[in-house]
């Protein structure tokens, strides 16, 4: 019985053996298959997830499989870049959207979203020993380009071309995982600019008790824990340390009505308006909702501007929208006749907010109807000016030096336009203004070049003379080449300030029209102040060293300010991250001054050199008492001395109000 049974369990085991290396090689067969399912569910799962932020319905065709499978077979090649598939490229494929690129043996995911195709998310392996680099898509149609990484980023394809967002003068960056999130700006995509000798230039800063955070050991850039503080927050303790200054004469025992009179209420000798003041955002909101009563258009200037007269008797200057945001100025362009661009405006006033200088009046954007709030309020000479274009649109051009015809007009959609609106400044009767030539300003001509742009000895003998002798004057000149850099404004040919207030005035950021550009040139030319005289306060030292090491970086913090303008979006990505770029080269600027060019063995920028010798740190860093360290003693000195002289008040309470200090 058991020598019957032996042969059918052998015959069994050996069928179950013959099945399990069945079973395992078509598993094995089938593997690659499984992989490539997989990877066109997830880039279905990407496309519904693009097209359902869109707005656009979904699709279930065999079109989006199909899309996506042709570029998978160029995934091994060695110049391949996720830029040169055409999901940022010009035309009809929309820009939008980003990258975020994963490190050493990781993946390269990155998602769009366009106007005709849906974008692919691309599985991109990179290397250990290779490096990630950003680059930037020029998209057409439905967006700003978005960001995206490569290995080569001279690569072109797809009807679009992929360009370095680092710029040049050795901007380097670091591999960092850039994480693609919500409408939340803590969790959106942003570019780290950074450079290892800004960090070691920081922390040395630190070190010194020039910087407001503490420096530590462990972690951070250049070896330095920063505290991990909301900007606004740092902005406002920061704020509270400034001088404030007198008022203007004429506003002291005035009885202020609305919103615009606060605001010239509000006016210092050390700045235009206190964020703080609550008139302010108020006078942002009836910028935008107060009635027109009345239109009149500004005589003078380059380009189309009109003052507007809202019912409660407050003015402002308007500018209108005259072409779309993705732009940019035409490299054979001169600065002079560059377009203004209303977006400017609007993005000049929250930059210089940001950056705590407080010297641009407020601005805000405004969707207007041109038939109601314009042409009916307009004069028989701006009326004349009104047509309606072929394409049955209201538009109208009036009267300027440049781009006023009708081959330059201004259209609505049909009648809708967008523009920004900058609230007047006091009357000249209330608060005098006077007018000031820009030592460093351009030739304005083809042909002739400034005398800064030969010699890099201007600023020794512009400190030479008034109003730059003493004062504020030259430092303000800094501030505003500083916040000119960043917005890429080349036409700051004249500035203002109060008279009242004399030297020792802030100046007024006005006609920033031509700034916001170009999103990959860095016109370094505009930090020539920097650059030459070599001196920065240290309060905005400080600003640009805290929105360089974070937790919010530029880009980001001018993205949450910027949500709040009734036009928004108002800048592109390009622009805010070209504004992370730019600070870096400040700060790098700020560094060779310190440091001396010969030992970072180059030459300098022409026209712009720092002069080639190392200056001492107290001579760059101008302590305009913000300082904490100093104002810790200057506090910690009186307070033990009005101890010692009240001989009737408590040592217990003297240790204890030391202590606290």
């Amino acid at each position: 019985m058991m020598r019957r049974c032996l042969p059918r369990w052998r015959t069994v085991a050996l069928t179950l053996f013959v099945v399990i290396v069945t079973l395992n090689l078509f598993v094995f067969l089938t593997l690659p298959s499984t992989r490539h399912s997989e990877e066109v569910y997830l880039d279905n799962w990407a496309y519904r997830a693009s097209a359902g932020r869109a707005g656009r319905p979904l699709r279930h065709d065999s079109q989006a499989v199909s899309h996506l499978q042709a570029p998978r077979k160029r995934l091994n090649k060695s110049n391949f870049t996720s830029d040169s598939l055409g999901t940022d490229g010009g035309g009809g494929g929309g820009g939008g959207g980003g990258a975020v690129g994963g490190g050493g043996g990781g993946a390269a995911w990155e998602e769009g979203i366009g106007d005709h195709h849906p974008p692919p998310l691309l599985l991109h392996h990179q290397g250990a020993g290779e490096r990630l680099k950003p680059q930037q898509g020029v998209g057409g149609g439905g967006g700003g380009g978005g960001m995206t990484f490569s290995n080569d980023g001279d690569d072109k394809g797809g009807g679009g071309a992929s360009r370095r967002v680092g710029g040049d003068n050795g901007t380097r960056t670091k591999d960092r995982t850039l994480f693609a999130g919500t409408s939340s700006s803590s969790k959106r995509r942003s570019n780290n600019f950074t450079d290892p000798q800004v960090d070691a230039f920081v922390a040395m800063l630190g070190e010194k008790g020039l910087l407001d955070f503490p420096p530590g050991g462990g972690g951070g850039r250049g070896g330095s824990v920063w505290v991990e503080e909301d900007y606004w927050a740092f902005l406002k303790r920061q704020r509270l340390r400034r001088k404030a200054g007198m008022k203007l004469p004429a506003y002291e025992n005035y009885k202020a009505t609305t919103n615009w009179e606060r605001f010239h209420q509000g006016i210092r000798q050390h700045y235009l308006y206190d964020p703080d003041d609550p008139s302010v955002d108020k006078l942002l909101h009836d910028l935008a909702r107060r009635d027109i009563i009345d239109v009149e258009q500004k005589e003078g200037g380059t380009q189309l501007k009109l003052i507007m007269t809202f019912n409660d008797e407050g003015q402002a200057l308007f500018k209108p929208m005259r072409f779309p945001r993705n732009t940019e100025t035409l490299p054979d362009h001169f600065y002079f006749a560059d377009y203004e661009r209303h977006v400017a405006e609007i993005a000049a006033f929250h930059l210089d907010r940001v950056l705590g200088f407080n010297r641009v009046p407020p601005v805000t954007g405004r969707l207007v109807n041109m038939t109601r709030d314009i042409r009916r309020l307009a004069d028989s000479k701006l009326a004349r000016t009104f047509f309606i274009s072929p394409a049955g649109n209201l538009c109208f051009h009036g009267s300027c030096s440049y781009y006023c015809d009708s081959g330059h007009p201004i259209c609505g959609h049909p009648d809708r336009l967008e523009a920004s609106l900058m609230t007047f400044l006091p009357p000249e009767k209330m608060a005098r203004r006077q007018t000031w030539r820009n030592p460093w300003k351009r030739s304005y001509s083809k042909h002739r070049k400034a005398y800064w742009e030969v010699y890099p000895d201007l600023c020794e003998k512009v400190r030479k003379r008034a109003p730059y002798s003493s004062g504020r004057r030259l430092l303000d000149i800094v501030d505003m080449s500083v916040l000119d850099f960043l917005m890429g404004n080349l036409d700051r040919h004249h500035y203002e300030s109060f008279r009242t207030f004399g030297n020792d005035s802030f100046i007024v950021h006005l006609d920033n029209g031509r700034g916001f550009g170009k999103t990959q040139h860095d016109e370094l030319s505009c930090m020539v102040p920097l650059l030459q005289c070599c001196s920065v306060r240290l309060s905005t030292l400080q600003r640009l060293v805290r929105l360089y090491t974070g937790p919010q970086p530029l880009s980001s913090v001018m993205r949450t300010s910027l949500e709040r303008d009734p036009v928004r979006p108002v800048l592109l990505e390009g622009h805010l991250q070209a504004l992370d770029r730019r600070l870096l080269k400040v700060l790098q600027t700020v560094r060779r001054c310190v440091v001396g060019e010969e030992e970072e063995g180059g030459e300098g920028e022409a026209g712009g050199g720092t002069g080639g010798w190392r200056r001492t740190l107290k001579e760059v860093v101008v302590d305009d008492g913000i300082n904490v360290k100093r104002l810790f003693n200057v506090v910690y000195v009186t307070v033990k001395r009005l101890c010692n002289v009240v001989s009737r008040s408590p040592k217990r309470l003297c240790k204890v109000v030391s202590r606290s200090l």
